[in-house]
């Protein structure tokens, strides 16, 4: 049985700086698409960054890029999510998600991003709260 399971969400001041961990069991960890989502209050859930754990490609959405820095660590079948420079609007639950196909070592992150934006279920964590104030 697949378990995606999140820690190291909390409050902090706008500026501050968190770090996201997911680790996965039950789950080829090699060769997957991995991501973490976010949906704030009265929004839709967004894929804000996805990591190929075969090439290691990364991508962001335009509200992250050159804040948050999504990594893996293979040995402890573990995707990380730091989050520096944080605003009042990344405030949100926070969630890992990993794709349910099989594992292709050859995609890039935006191909990764198509996958757990798709049609196809995804694996889900049960969330973490990232909570950020001005």
């Amino acid at each position: 049985q697949v378990q995606l399971v999140e820690s190291g969400g909390g409050s902090v001041q706008a500026g501050g700086s968190l770090r996201l961990s997911c680790v996965a069991s039950g789950y080829t960890f090699s060769g997957r698409c991995m991501g973490w989502f976010r949906q704030a209050p009265g929004k839709q859930r967004e894929a804000i960054a996805v990591i190929s754990t075969g090439r290691g490609g990364t991508f962001y959405t335009d509200s992250v890029k050159g804040r948050f820095t999504i990594t893996q660590e293979n040995a402890k079948s573990t995707v990380y999510l730091d989050m520096n420079n944080l605003k009042p609007e990344d405030t949100a639950m926070y969630y890992c998600a990993a794709e349910q196909g099989g594992s292709h070592y050859i995609r890039s992150g935006g191909a990764c991003y198509t996958v757990l934006t798709g049609e196809a279920e995804n694996y889900w964590g049960q969330g973490t709260q990232v909570t950020v104030s001005s």
